[in-house]
């Protein structure tokens, strides 16, 4: 992203892999640095979106896949427009959970739309915004679900998804990653949670350094 001085970082990966604390912890050490840290979401990090978060992740019905993905890149829409481009153009480090590879993701490979077509409908939501850095959190979905089982909590519309669906985007991630090497630091979630954010926090700092 060029549209200012700041620095965006995306992460990704599926459900249980650990995205929060990974946020936590780089989050602290950013601002420990000196830097101006916004944190945010998708969807969900804006007043619309968290009218869409509600719709996506909770409704208690069926959503056609086009019209879910189509949920998605509007959300992305306002809240690239109205959160993410300001506080880039005000210098900030933007640190968000989940973007537009979350989309190609889920609503690409696991209800198996195009992917193409799905990364190019969020990239035209979002004039062509792309994050500075994507770390993807990579975990096996049978793991995965071990974690989301101990958590004891509702499993929202997508936690609920079948093993089937988890490892098609498990599989979609991974296939991003592939074809964007520069933008993607790809971890095993599997790993200790401070050797993850040791690591992560390797390749934030050498992408920050003057």
């Amino acid at each position: 992203m060029t549209e200012g001085p700041g620095f965006w970082i995306t992460l990704e990966g599926g459900d249980g892999s650990g995205k929060t604390t990974q946020a936590d912890l780089l989050e602290s050490w950013l601002t420990d640095a000196g830097h101006t840290v916004l944190r945010t979401r998708e969807p969900g990090g804006s007043e619309v979106g968290q009218l869409i978060r509600e719709i996506v992740l909770h409704h208690r019905g069926d959503i056609a896949p086009r019209a879910e993905a189509l949920l998605y890149a509007a959300d992305r829409a306002h809240h690239v427009a109205t959160v993410v481009r300001p506080a880039l153009q005000r210098g900030d480090v933007v640190l968000q959970d989940r973007y537009l590879d979350s989309s190609v993701a889920y609503q690409g490979a696991g209800r198996v739309l195009d992917a193409t077509e799905v990364r190019e409908l969020s990239l035209w939501a979002a004039e062509g915004a792309l994050p500075d850095l994507t770390v993807l959190l990579d975990l096996d979905p049978a793991a995965a679900r071990t974690r989301l089982d101990s958590a004891d909590k509702p499993f929202d519309r997508l936690e609920a998804e079948k093993a089937e669906f988890h490892g098609r985007v498990r599989d979609g991630y991974l296939a991003l990653a592939a074809a964007e090497p520069d933008r993607f630091l790809v971890v095993d979630a599997a790993d200790a949670p401070d050797v993850i954010a040791a690591g992560i926090r390797t390749r934030v700092a050498a992408l920050l350094a003057p």
